[in-house]
């Protein structure tokens, strides 16, 4: 090999051996990529936030998992790799900072509130939040663990100390759960589809659902449901998994998320 190329290559090996490993904390890196876990019910804005996100950071992308908050969590624990984090609760990221897989605390991103949705058709003739207890009334619900399965379960109980409730709504009302779903976009679609009588999603899912109905929901009754967010001490872009977490919170991310039906604010 001539002298000149050999010394060219030597030179060119030893820079590539110099660069840092990675593309850490670079937002304008060939093929960089934000990772963010979040829940199933925040797939619409959080859609929308890594669009704006992207547009201004050049050379990044955000790729996106949904799920339940739980199982998202489980994923965290268990080594997936990812860089933030959005729960449907405050409980999953704290146990994700509790755990030292947080960098930095949770932060409250949005707030939701629930809603009891039938079918369109609504064939079991449901009016109220009381018929819930009917005997033989089929509920739609996920499983345990998944945030929308607390919430609801904080709906029943507070329903039941409503006036004009009957003792024992809360338990009459479990037990007409007949399923166990995932998460609340699986709970959402089994109603659209008229396979059970109801079930409680969020109102951002209600809202945007053409296929079911909203039963109104007593204002003393109804639940508030607080979503934190969380960057990962895993991550291999801190800087832009922190950016994309004050983006949320600030002014346009918080404008953003209010077009989509959440609340947010202190």
């Amino acid at each position: 090999m001539d002298k000149p190329i050999a010394a060219v290559l030597i030179v060119l090996v030893a820079a590539a051996c110099a660069l840092p490993s990675g593309t850490r904390g670079d937002p304008n890196a060939a093929g960089a990529t934000l990772t963010v876990l979040a829940a199933a019910s925040l797939r619409l804005p959080v859609e929308e936030a890594a669009r704006r996100f992207e547009a201004s950071h050049p050379g990044l992308i955000v790729r996106l998992s949904f799920a339940s908050s739980t199982a998202l969590r489980v994923q965290i624990e268990q080594g997936a790799p990812a860089d933030v984090f959005l729960s449907a609760d405050t409980a999953n990221p704290d146990a994700i900072a509790a755990g030292g897989f947080g960098d930095g605390a949770p932060i409250v991103v949005a707030r939701n509130s629930l809603a009891i949705v039938v079918p369109l058709a609504n064939p079991a003739l449901i009016d109220s939040p009381q018929d819930l207890a009917r005997p033989g009334l089929t509920l739609i619900a996920a499983g345990d663990g998944v945030p929308i399965t607390s919430y609801a379960r904080q709906l029943f109980d507070n329903l039941g100390r409503e006036p004009g409730y009957p003792d024992g709504y809360s338990a009459a009302v479990l037990a007409n759960v007949v399923s166990g779903e995932d998460d609340v976009r699986a709970v959402l679609a089994k109603v659209e589809l008229g396979e059970g009588d109801a079930g409680v999603v969020y109102a951002t899912d209600a809202r945007v659902s053409s296929r079911v109905r909203s039963i109104p929901i007593p204002v003393s009754a109804n639940v508030v449901a607080s979503y934190a967010g969380v960057a990962l001490e895993a991550s291999r872009r801190p800087r832009e998994a922190a950016a994309f977490l004050a983006w949320l919170v600030g002014p346009e991310g918080r404008v953003m998320l209010t077009e989509f039906g959440f609340e947010t604010g202190p």
